[in-house]
């Protein structure tokens, strides 16, 4: 998964970009989506993004083949705490977002998607609090711990205060990252956090009582950085064997168990690069990489840049 994939409509003057508030005007969730969108619309101007925010029930009110262009990107936002819109909103609701090039949910409007079939196979981060919310998801997404995902035409965000990280990860891949760092500045922002780090929540409160054995196959992983367990010995000491383990972390995680031990171990090191003065290679046995080209490799796969250059951008001033 790359925000990279949104290159088809990166080009688009003006970007037109639908938000709709299922929830309350005041909620974080809204607040952290719309309130950066809303500083760069102003600063680039309508002829470069056009961002119209609506209720379901403004949706509802407006006139057939009213707006006349589809948006580019359209989301459903609504917190967590959220009941469900009647289904007559719904439905028109879904419709409109549906028309967009890329589209989808954040906090519960994430959901409200799923359980509406809409998320078939498809990654979604979802608010840890609703995942005991998910049976009635009749086509089977994929729930993944992060704070947001784009798959596909797919994008969804778990809300809250990452509902900020997701609304500033799309303006830098839109419009670029001078356009980002001014924006950020305004709202006293001094990191955003990548869409692979994960909610920051004990792995019991998200999969709570549902699946425990994944629960302390994680924690496993996570207590276990420096030296990592192979997939044989997580399975044992959980009392599965390895393809019911792999099953579990393909079903809940989308991953098999030692990608997502990788993942976790890369996410390690990306933070001691940023968040301390430890050596590159330092912070390669920290996170259980014998070899400082196996950890390079690695870490480019996943971010897309070496972790020298991941250290540079901590110490690059702001643009």
């Amino acid at each position: 998964m790359s925000f990279d994939n949104l290159s088809r409509v990166i080009q688009e003057r003006p970007l037109r970009m639908l938000l709709v508030n299922a929830g309350e005007a005041d909620a974080l969730t809204w607040a952290g989506l719309v309130q950066p969108l809303r500083l760069a619309a102003a600063a680039l101007g309508r002829d470069v993004l056009h961002l119209e925010t609506m209720t379901p029930a403004q949706v509802v009110l407006a006139q057939p083949g009213w707006p006349p262009h589809n948006p580019h990107l359209a989301l459903l936002v609504a917190d967590e705490g959220q009941s469900p819109m009647a289904p007559e909103l719904s439905r028109a609701v879904i419709e409109r977002c549906r028309s967009a090039e890329y589209w989808g949910g954040v906090g519960a409007g994430v959901l409200w998607l799923a359980t509406a079939g809409l998320m078939a196979g498809v990654r979604i981060a979802l608010p840890w609090a609703l995942y005991a919310d998910t049976e009635g998801i009749s086509e089977r997404a994929i729930l993944t711990p992060h704070l947001f995902e784009l798959d596909g035409r797919h994008l969804s965000c778990c809300g809250g205060a990452a509902s900020i990280d997701f609304s500033l990860t799309l303006i830098e891949h839109l419009f670029g990252a001078t356009v980002q760092a001014g924006i950020k500045e305004s709202l006293c922002i001094e990191r955003v956090r990548g869409h692979e780090e994960r909610q920051r929540v004990a792995l019991q409160a998200r999969f709570g009582a549902l699946q425990p054995r994944l629960s302390e196959a994680v924690t496993l992983m996570e207590t276990n950085i420096e030296e990592p367990l192979s997939t044989d010995d997580i399975a044992n000491l959980v009392g599965l064997s390895r393809r019911q383990l792999e099953r579990l972390f393909k079903q809940y995680l989308g991953s098999l168990p030692s990608r997502y031990y990788l993942e976790l171990r890369l996410q390690r090191a990306r933070q001691l690069l940023l968040e301390t003065n430890h050596s590159i290679v330092q912070v390669g046995l920290m996170c259980g990489f014998s070899s400082g080209s196996h950890f390079s490799t690695a870490f480019g796969a996943l971010f897309g840049n070496t972790p020298r250059e991941e250290r540079q951008r901590k110490l690059q001033p702001p643009v």
